[in-house]
């Protein structure tokens, strides 16, 4: 997807990382080729105005959605770990996911709540929200997004414990199949002390609760 022979629309480095928009010309144009045929196919005229630019549009929004494959989320926590003598819940809430169904390629939304209790290292509070999307910005299953998270930032940090709750709403089932437009999904995710009732109901706790 992104390599060195491309174009690049946007890179702006911020707190360490560095939010792109690059595109390999020649897998745009495939890309592109792909999905003009595909208007053919469901019986639209790609000729028309408004749909002459539409195949490479969509080729961009799909390689920016799937840039996750082109990101290390390992790296991005390593760029920001700092040794403190901090041994209590850190939470970062309220994170907004964005992501797509493997199953339909549609998308799904909602927020991620991430906690871990450092052991000897903490890592810049930006890092969490930036490592729930190298994960998001792929083709997922919500379970397996959620592991992958808690996967990551216990295999990095070596925290006591973490902690993810994931709730998301799935445009599969809103827009086709079941078209239950209500309807949340949520999953968790806990590694060691999380993993025992007390601390994972402060987690929970703490989660639920607003700041007055």
């Amino acid at each position: 997807m992104i390599n060195d022979n491309h174009i690049p629309d946007r890179d702006d480095d911020i707190d360490g990382y560095t939010k792109i928009d690059r595109y390999n010309p020649a897998l745009i144009e495939n890309l592109s080729a792909h999905y003009k045929d595909i208007l053919h196919q469901i019986g639209e005229k790609p000729e028309r105005e408004g749909l002459l630019k539409s195949p490479e549009r969509v080729a961009k929004a799909l390689l920016y959605l799937t840039q996750g494959y082109d990101l290390d989320a390992k790296e991005i926590l390593n760029s920001a770990m700092f040794k403190e003598d901090y041994s209590q819940m850190v939470i970062v809430k309220d994170i907004e996911v964005y992501s797509m169904c493997e199953h339909h390629m549609l998308p799904f939304f909602g927020k991620a709540h991430v906690a871990y209790i450092p052991n000897g290292h903490v890592v810049g509070l930006s890092k969490i929200p930036r490592v729930v999307d190298v994960f998001a910005r792929r083709l997922q299953v919500q379970e397996r997004l959620t592991n992958e998270i808690r996967d990551c930032i216990q295999d990095t940090l070596n925290p006591w414990g973490v902690g993810i709750v994931i709730e998301c709403r799935h445009l599969c089932m809103s827009m086709r199949g079941v078209q239950k437009q209500n309807s949340v999904t949520t999953t968790s995710a806990f590694t060691g002390e999380f993993l025992k009732e007390k601390t994972r109901t402060e987690f929970l706790n703490l989660i639920s609760s607003r700041l007055s």
